[in-house]
């Protein structure tokens, strides 16, 4: 008789199977709450006969040959969920994804504008945005703290300061009030701007085409041509990143990728790269640029925006902090 796998177990046993050189990249496109519930499992999974294993991997192979192109949207997603729940229910929850992104309460708040949440938290109890500020990252909160009315920042302050390991209970109510109360307003309320959604797209193109379509913008909407620039975020605006920002980068950022992308820099921020690795590093790293010879545009390009998609997920996890908007320029 073959053993039962649950969920978890199937997904532990998968990765063992597949080894550590193969786990390992699936591990680091992981969230931190899967890694550990996926550990976990791991952890308490003990000996699986071969025949389970054997069974294991064909029934993964053969659901993932099945499953073929899968787009996955909001309509998709709403669609399936109504299949299973209550459609109010449904319209909660798809509300509450709309919001900022994040899995958790307090990853959702970390992505939410510092004035608007401030302006929600000034509303509340001390003792309450005592709690909120101690869970989301420190850079965020000092912005919100100092965005609140003076005596009640104090009050806020000095309940941290007195605070001991939040109770379980208390944590779960300030999460439910938070997502009753705050999230889905916001959900409801907050429509991205179509500039910013212009400025990633532009973002994404060539030289040639940013050239061209922006060239043409200016033409028929110089104030949203001007907007869009300002919003976008190029290899370029890395200049603004500060000494532990480019090295937290740099140990992020495939070698190659880095020499090809600097290959297509201006001489300033080939120097700042440069200039936060070891020597040896860094004579190596020009060495390798060298010799490289002519490279395409469109290569160059490529590696770029590598680079600053990585930068963006730094700058999401809070380990780097990206300068917003063209015009913010940084004080050495």
């Amino acid at each position: 008789m073959t053993r039962t796998l649950t969920g978890p177990e199937k997904a532990a046993a998968l990765m063992l199977a597949l080894g550590e050189d193969n786990a390992a990249p699936l591990f680091a496109r992981m969230h931190e709450d899967e890694i550990r519930d996926l550990s976990l499992a791991m952890s308490r999974l003990g000996t699986l006969p071969s025949a389970v294993v054997e069974r294991l991997l064909e029934e993964f192979a053969q659901e993932l040959g099945q499953t073929g192109h899968l787009v996955g949207t909001y309509e998709t997603t709403e669609r399936l969920l109504l299949k299973s729940l209550p459609k109010d229910r449904v319209a909660q929850i798809m509300e509450e994804i709309r919001g900022p992104a994040g899995r958790t309460m307090w990853d959702k708040l970390g992505n939410v504008n510092e004035s608007v949440l401030a302006n929600y938290l000034k509303n509340e109890y001390p003792q309450t945005v005592a709690v909120v500020l101690s869970k989301i990252r420190p850079d965020h909160a000092a912005r919100v703290l100092a965005l609140l009315p003076d005596g009640f920042a104090m009050e806020v302050v000095m309940r941290m300061l007195r605070m001991e390991t939040v109770q379980k209970e208390a944590l779960e109510g300030v999460e439910r009030t938070l997502k009753a109360e705050f999230m889905s307003n916001l959900a409801r309320s907050q429509r991205r701007d179509s500039h910013e959604l212009m400025a990633e797209i532009f973002n994404n193109l060539d030289r040639a085409a940013e050239a061209r379509i922006m060239g043409a913008l200016e033409e028929r909407n110089r104030e949203s041509a001007e907007r869009i620039r300002a919003l976008m975020f190029t290899f370029e605006d890395l200049r603004r990143l500060d000494s532990a920002g480019i090295q937290t980068l740099l140990r992020s950022v495939e070698k190659d990728r880095l020499a090809l992308a600097l290959k297509g820099a201006s001489p300033e921020l080939r120097e700042l790269f440069l200039s936060n690795m070891t020597e040896r590093a860094a004579k190596l790293l020009r060495d390798d640029i060298a010799a490289m010879g002519p490279v395409r545009l469109r290569d160059v390009d490529e590696a770029q925006a590598g680079i600053v998609a990585t930068a963006k997920e730094l700058a999401a996890q809070g380990q780097i902090r990206l300068a917003e908007g063209r015009d913010e320029e940084m004080v050495e």
